[in-house]
């Protein structure tokens, strides 16, 4: 009796245990591994390239947009144009990195800049760019303002 009291104890343990090794959360934050904080400037900038280069349509990528940046990318309408006309980077794919030498950031900060790295192809070929994105605080989000080749 008392055996028997003891493997049940344990295939109840083990049960818990298995069931409990078996969360499904999904990654909340971005980048690789998902481990991005989604209220810093770098979150937003990948984000907004991220939509540019990986979706259908330019709508993602206007929510982490400035109004600005909003204003010249309705002009061209479709991805393509704008990662030939604004950004000047066309990929077929890409895969985008930031800086990550930007720590210590001041958190009430109201603008920021950021260095994406962009590796991807295009017909084939490899390419290879970096950008700086400067990025806008407006109302508790970060959008991109502009980008240059600096």
């Amino acid at each position: 009796m008392h055996l028997s009291r003891s493997l049940s104890f344990i295939a109840l343990l083990l049960s818990f245990f298995a069931l409990s090794a078996c969360d499904d959360t999904t990654k909340t934050g971005a980048g690789k591994y998902g481990m991005m904080d989604t209220n810093i400037p770098e979150y937003a900038a990948v984000q907004f390239f991220s939509h540019i280069y990986e979706d259908d349509n330019i709508e993602g990528a206007l929510d982490f947009a400035s109004p600005k940046m909003a204003r010249l990318m309705k002009s061209y309408r479709i991805n393509r144009n704008v990662q030939r006309h604004v950004l000047n980077m066309a990929y077929d794919k890409v895969e985008i990195k930031p800086n990550a030498t930007n720590a210590g950031r001041n958190e009430f900060a109201k603008e920021a800049s950021v260095a994406l790295f962009f590796e991807g192809t295009l017909n084939g070929e490899i390419v290879k760019d970096l950008r700086t994105v400067k990025l806008v605080r407006i109302k508790k989000a970060w959008k991109v303002d502009e980008v240059s080749v600096e």
